[in-house]
């Protein structure tokens, strides 16, 4: 099996995580529903998933079902703020992977719920890794909940105002003509690469790996984010 076939197979296997946790249409609300369905079902890479799942197996992770949570919960994260960044506020965009956007589709107010369901649906999937330590060890497994508990708040770090909403606060207010190469670094160091580091340090937290580690892991991650932020603008 080639390169191009094994990331085919681990994005399918991906979209059968996501499957596995969305939420259903039903209920008064269902539009809400529908539309966080139709932004996390829309394709693309699943890179930062994938680089999580393939960090934890690195460091020598064994319970793949506590990662699923996160691997999903970082995938929403990433989709509300490409919902958030198509709004007329923001990029003002009508497509994205060969479709509408979700706002053209269920309204403005409707993305930007979906955008706010999405973020919000996230921690409380990421929090069902819990639910997922056998109780009957929880004395010989007191290590793994503190796992979770730190991955969740890099989960949180990252994705906040010291991380990709904080790149995308410099983003909008950088848009003058010219820009340092310090503060454009930083902006794609928050807004591109702060998920791709959430995503590998997840992945080496709950694989057990030291501080040290996952110090190392963060650093590459960003570099990892810078370079796939400038292979996308040229």
């Amino acid at each position: 099996m080639n390169f191009d076939q094994q990331i085919k197979q681990k994005t399918m296997a991906i979209e059968e995580i996501l499957n596995k946790y969305i939420p259903q249409e039903e209920g008064y609300q269902k539009t809400i529903m529908s539309a966080m369905n139709y932004s996390l079902l829309a394709g693309g890479k699943r890179l930062r998933p994938m680089l999580m799942s393939e960090t934890y197996t690195l460091f020598g992770g064994q319970n793949q079902e506590i990662l699923e949570p996160f691997m999903v919960a970082i995938e929403m994260i990433h989709t509300y703020s490409l919902v958030h960044d198509d709004l007329p506020a923001m990029d003002n965009d009508e497509f994205r992977r060969g479709r509408k956007t979700t706002h053209v589709v269920y309204g403005e107010a409707m993305g930007i719920l979906a955008g706010d369901g999405l973020l919000n649906f996230a921690f409380e999937t990421a929090s069902k890794a819990f639910e997922l330590i056998p109780y009957q060890e929880v004395m010989k497994q007191i290590s793994l909940y503190q796992q979770v508990a730190k991955a969740i708040q890099v989960l949180g770090k990252k994705a906040g105002i010291y991380g990709m909403i904080g790149g995308q606060v410099i983003d909008m207010e950088g848009c003058e003509a010219e820009i340092s190469r310090e503060r454009l670094d930083h902006m794609y160091q928050l807004k591109t690469g702060a998920l791709v580091e959430a995503s590998m340090m997840i992945g080496a937290i709950l694989a057990g790996a030291t501080e040290d580690e996952i110090g190392k892991v963060e650093q590459i991650a960003g570099d990892i984010g810078l370079a796939f932020q400038i292979m996308n603008f040229y």
